[in-house]
């Protein structure tokens, strides 16, 4: 589940679920595009805030699909990648304010936001994690 052999030229390289961290991350990207795009048009909202989760989607499907293009750059791409994840997880983390003031889902789209965040956020960032240490290990 962790590795694989490319057959073409024995190179190793971390996958979960049989896609690569890159392939990963643009599926990643992608989802939480669409999710801000979806949970605005939901929800009616106005606010710039319920795009959040887009805004950061953006830049992880563009570092993912440049870390595939320049092959040369993928090491430096695929840390801006983990970056954003990080920050995706952290800007979940903002829904925990809600449980301990008692107030969570009072605004059911933006919490609901915040938990998704904070749990893809973090298992994005751990698969980021495990495949810098296997890249690190097999070098």
């Amino acid at each position: 589940m962790e590795k694989m052999e490319n057959q073409n030229n024995n190179v190793k390289e971390f996958t979960f679920l049989g896609k690569s961290i890159e392939n990963i991350s643009i599926i990643y990207g992608i989802f939480l595009i669409i999710w801000g795009i979806a949970i605005s048009f939901i929800s009616s909202s106005n606010s710039l805030t319920s795009f959040i989760p887009s805004l950061f989607g953006l830049p992880i499907l563009l570092f993912s699909i440049l870390s595939i293009k320049i092959p040369a750059k993928k090491k430096i791409f695929m840390h801006i990648v983990v970056t954003f994840g990080l920050i995706v997880f952290i800007g979940g983390l903002d829904f925990s304010r809600g449980l301990l003031k008692g107030t969570s889902f009072n605004n059911m789209w933006a919490d609901t936001s915040k938990l998704m965040m904070l749990t893809t956020g973090l298992m994005f960032t751990f698969l980021c994690v495990k495949s810098f240490i296997f890249a690190r290990k097999n070098k």
